[in-house]
């Protein structure tokens, strides 16, 4: 048995998590991945020669560099149940605030609460691909990855048009009140997964990867309650498309990190 470290520089979230995996698993002997998104370490345990997995990592282009490889007997632990059960919990969270949002965004006419809505989708995709990919094939991974991809992206578009017509045009101010209390509650939920996440205590990679996330929907929700204070305070509907095109932006680059697992 082997152990190879490697460091790799673009590798901070979930989504490269997942490209890595889905790269790595047709080679064969690779018995075990590590993954510590916080510091950009691969560990990989294997059986056979190193080549093969070195040349499928540089070919993502994530600036990958080996740190070391060794023989060792020692393996990683396996995820436990506890921990998946935990992902899927904040999965259902996260969609169902995908629906919340999205019909009161519309309702209120606030596009901060859109785009927050396909942020919360995203951050669903990305759990669900980890999740899905259990026991998956890798044609069946591929598959999920593009159609969520796409439709993250099409979505998108489709709010950066709205907001550009916004824009242009002279609609109703959003309902600032709804902004306000709906992205509260998002940001409960979105506290209560990261309570529930640190609560597991857990060291393993993509549990931390899922506090990171779920920190950064956190600064997205105080970003839309503060769009929607301001909305009141200047009666404009700038701040809103202002946080809308934002996150939409941070949506699409999401879309494009989870095209890529369909390569």
């Amino acid at each position: 048995m082997f152990k190879t470290v490697f460091k790799i520089s673009k590798m901070d979230c979930p989504s490269e998590e997942n490209l890595i995996r889905m790269k790595l698993s047709d080679i064969d002997g690779i018995k075990q991945l590590g993954f510590d998104l916080e510091n950009r370490i691969l560990t990989v345990f294997h059986i056979n020669e190193v080549i093969p997995i070195e040349n499928a990592i540089k070919e993502l282009n994530l600036k990958e560099s080996k740190v070391s490889s060794e023989q060792t007997e020692i393996i990683m632990e396996e995820s436990s149940t506890n921990q998946s059960k935990l992902l899927w919990t904040v999965l259902i969270i996260n969609f169902l605030f995908f629906i919340i949002e999205m019909s009161t965004g519309i309702i209120s006419k606030s596009m901060g609460l859109v785009a927050d809505s396909l942020d919360m989708l995203a951050d669903s995709f990305v759990y669900g691909l980890s999740l899905l990919a259990v026991g998956g094939t890798v044609l069946k991974k591929k598959r999920i990855a593009k159609y969520a991809g796409y439709l993250q992206i099409t979505l998108a578009v489709i709010g950066i048009i709205e907001v550009v017509r916004r824009f242009l045009g002279f609609d109703a101010l959003p309902v600032f009140s709804t902004m306000i209390v709906v992205s509260i509650f998002a940001l409960i939920a979105n506290g209560i997964c990261l309570f529930l996440l640190q609560k597991s205590k857990s060291t393993e990679a993509h549990m931390r990867a899922s506090m990171i996330f779920t920190s950064n929907d956190i600064i997205i929700n105080v970003g839309v309650i503060i769009a929607g204070l301001l909305v009141n305070w200047l009666h404009s509907g700038i701040p809103d498309l202002i946080i809308g095109i934002i996150v939409f932006t941070i949506v699409i680059q999401g879309a494009l990190r989870i095209l890529k697992l369909s390569n």
